[in-house]
């Protein structure tokens, strides 16, 4: 059985789940076009993401995958935030503002029982995961449902371990995929490679479906990874600047400008490696700094900044998320992106 057959979708498209840069509108857009649309969860209200999921389920039918980090949330770490208050300190007193009066705040919730109470009565067809996968008990309710599991692997060790413990297919995510990296069993950025070497072998070392995801913004990249294995691919970065998304101006003018040739991972927005355009901040401090706390708590010092910024139009603080290769990304419906990615795409 094919996996589109499997995941209900006519297209093997999907939509990568980009927490803060879509809501409900870019996947209902994705479904209705034939792919699979998806909803990000880790920043979201159990209210906002029981609102979400009433429209998605009023407005379409299509099956939909809902997105979970999966992340041990950290002990707070007094010295850890002071350091990391000092590392920010001279941009605080740039904008005039008051680091002491931070919020405290994670910014970005793991999968538990109460996410999973949320989301069992709209029974999603599709559960993905970053980071992992949740405690055995958490999974098995989701299955228990009917639904598909997917989760991402950044090596084929992660894969390994992935197809061991419950997933029913493989997001194969590559260096040059935008956003947080899914790199689980290790720390070591060094495992780190590229879709097309990573894919194959992967493909060699486990049975389940796999997913590419990383560096594919149009049909060549789609029809590159199937020959590599994949059975579907998973796009971001294509989708950013489509007007169903929900990115600022800022970062969709950032996208559409020769600055988005020059990504690199960092860990200054969150506490863990995520790719995106290189920013003031990132050359500044480096991109992967030690001053960053563990995530998701460097967050809550970088908002106000953030905002400050972008109050002034810049994006020196913003986290200003891509992949390697945003050649395709243009101001078009989403459903046209993926009549594009498709072109050609016989299943």
């Amino acid at each position: 059985m094919s996996l589109t057959h499997t995941l209900g979708i006519a297209l093997p498209i999907l939509q990568a789940p980009m927490a803060g840069a879509q809501g409900s509108k870019l996947a209902i857009a994705v479904a209705r076009a034939g792919g699979l649309g998806a909803l990000p969860c880790a920043m979201l209200s159990s209210e906002a993401m029981a609102e979400e999921l009433a429209v998605i389920r009023r407005t379409t039918s299509a099956p939909i995958n809902v997105n979970f980090f999966t992340h041990v949330p950290p002990v707070p770490d007094a010295d850890a935030m002071a350091r990391w208050q000092a590392a920010l300190a001279p941009y605080y007193a740039e904008f005039g503002l008051d680091i002491d009066a931070v919020p405290a705040g994670t910014g970005r919730r793991p999968f538990d029982a109460a996410a999973c109470d949320v989301i069992e009565p709209f029974r999603p067809e599709v559960v993905s995961f970053h980071f992992g996968l949740p405690e055995a008990a958490l999974l098995e309710r989701v299955k228990a449902w009917g639904a598909v599991v997917l989760s991402s692997a950044t090596t084929v060790e992660e894969a390994e371990w992935l197809e061991a413990n419950g997933a029913d297919a493989i997001i194969v995510q590559g260096l040059e995929a935008g956003g947080h990296r899914g790199i689980f069993l290790t720390e070591d950025l060094t495992t780190q490679v590229g879709t097309f070497a990573l894919l194959p072998q992967v493909r060699a070392s486990v049975d389940v479906p796999l997913i590419a995801a990383g560096g594919i913004a149009d049909a060549r990249g789609v029809a590159a990874a199937r020959a590599l294995g994949a059975d579907a691919v998973q796009v971001g970065t294509a989708f950013l600047c489509c007007p169903e998304s929900t990115i600022s101006v800022i970062h969709r003018r950032a996208l559409m400008s020769d600055a988005a040739c020059h990504t690199a991972l960092t860990n200054l927005y969150s506490g863990r490696p995520a790719r995106g355009i290189v920013t003031r901040l990132m050359c500044e401090l480096g991109p992967m700094s030690d001053a960053a706390p563990a995530f998701p708590l460097a967050t809550a010092a970088i908002a106000p900044l953030r905002a400050d910024a972008e109050a002034r139009g810049l994006g020196d603080y913003s986290p200003l998320w891509a992949g390697q290769n945003a050649s395709c990304c243009r101001e078009m419906p989403a459903a046209q992106v993926v009549a594009e990615l498709s072109r050609g795409v016989i299943d």
